[in-house]
């Protein structure tokens, strides 16, 4: 049974689609079947795998034009069900009674057959967020540590609770994941301070792992692969599977290449 996974930030160029990516290639190095969804209408989730935008995508799926499974994209990092730019009409497309949970009904057919399904969400509070909340298991908040990146977090953790008040009762939020991180700057460690205070009133934490800037990780996107597969020995690469061994490293253990 597959364990959903949602990333998200209001705030736009935190990382996230990097992170979701890197988190695609890290589970799927480790032998896991991985399933990405992109959700955020620039599609670079999408770019970032290997995927086209062509063909079917999520838009067609939560609009009920087709079954999910027609949707996915086999590619050389994970499978792959992709967006584009017509993804965000969609808030005014579903309108119908339930539409917070149209996403977690067509997961349903596909559980069975991934370890994991990862969803990459738009930089914005929207259906597409609440449908990602609804649907996933676990939430992983990457954030820069900036002033703005912390407002961003603050106003996130209302809509995380609201969310587990009436849609999703069993939401997690697994860890907030610092990007870009400098441990030399003062701002840094006060940021860090603050952040965790809000961690702490989501029930949750900072990551004990910590992203470095890395040309690596800017590189990768262009090369189509996570920074795991596009450059496995960089710092990014070792940070990234860090931060998947503390989260997830309890699936580890006798579940690898299963």
């Amino acid at each position: 049974m597959a364990k959903i996974i949602a990333f998200t930030n209001q705030k736009g160029g935190v990382g996230k689609t990097t992170t979701a990516a890197a988190f695609c290639g890290g589970l799927a190095l480790k032998g896991f079947k991985v399933l990405a969804i992109d959700l955020d209408p620039q599609g670079n989730l999408s770019f970032t795998l290997g995927a086209s935008d062509d063909g079917y995508t999520i838009h067609d799926v939560l609009l009920g034009k087709i079954p999910i499974h027609e949707a996915i994209q086999t590619t050389k990092n994970c499978d792959v069900i992709s967006s584009n730019i017509l993804l965000s009409g969609l808030e005014l497309e579903l309108t119908s009674v339930g539409r917070e949970y149209v996403l977690r009904d067509k997961l349903a057919s596909l559980m069975k057959f991934y370890d994991y399904i990862i969803i990459d969400t738009p930089p914005a509070l929207s259906i597409l967020t609440i449908n990602s909340y609804t649907a996933c298991n676990d939430l992983i908040i990457p954030m820069t540590p900036e002033i703005l990146s912390l407002q961003g977090i603050s106003q996130l953790k209302d809509t995380i609770i609201a969310v587990k008040k009436y849609y999703n009762n069993a939401l997690t939020v697994k860890g907030i994941l610092l990007t870009r991180y400098n441990e030399h700057m003062t701002l840094t460690t006060e940021v860090e301070e603050l952040v965790t205070i809000v961690a702490r009133q989501m029930g949750s934490k900072v990551l004990n792992a910590k992203i470095s800037v890395s040309i690596s990780a800017a590189e990768s996107p262009a090369h189509k692969m996570s920074v795991i597969k596009y450059a496995p020995r960089s710092k990014a690469a070792k940070d990234y599977m860090q931060a998947i061994e503390e989260i997830y490293g309890e699936d580890f253990d006798g579940e690898e290449n299963s």
